[in-house]
């Protein structure tokens, strides 16, 4: 399974928040759009990476985009760990990883020698057109979001 190319439209989805509301992708048009997918809640990595965004908020907010992490989590869990770090934005929920799927994302991997599937760290960034303006993959947690906040200035100095 691949990527989403960069400069296609961004799959559409709903998923639930960890306010248990819907939320629809599209639906965010017009201003650009930050999905990181992350394996698990409340783990050394997810940690690190989600409380860089939160910590970097400022940034985003400043060009008015949109934040927002997924992972196979439910929304009970998310929930749990957006408040214990006092996250400042949406966690998607995507239990049944279709989005992971069509973004590319739920792939085989190997910890320990164990084999089992999960989301591939990946972070998209949608522009206010609903196209994928950039794709990292195989993040690193550390110093992850202040690459993103950098391409996601860049967006709003093309406006």
């Amino acid at each position: 399974m691949s990527f989403p190319a960069e400069g296609t439209l961004a799959p559409d989805f709903t998923l639930d928040t960890d306010a248990g509301t819907p939320l629809t992708l599209s639906g965010l048009r017009g201003r650009p759009v930050v999905l990181f997918f992350y394996p698990k809640d409340d783990t050394p990595g997810c940690t690190i990476e989600s409380c860089e965004f939160r910590d970097l908020m400022p940034r985003f907010q400043g060009v008015k985009a949109e934040v927002l992490g997924v992972s196979p989590d439910d929304v009970k869990s998310h929930v749990k760990f957006r408040h214990k770090f006092d996250l400042p934005y949406p966690l998607l929920a995507d239990v049944e990883h279709k989005v992971a799927d069509a973004y590319g994302v739920w792939q085989e991997k190997s910890m320990f020698g164990h084999k089992h599937w999960g989301n591939a760290r990946t972070t998209f960034v949608i522009d206010e057109d609903g196209r994928i303006a950039k794709v990292f993959e195989k993040v690193k947690p550390e110093g992850h979001a202040a690459e993103v906040a950098e391409v996601v200035a860049g967006l709003a100095g093309k406006r």
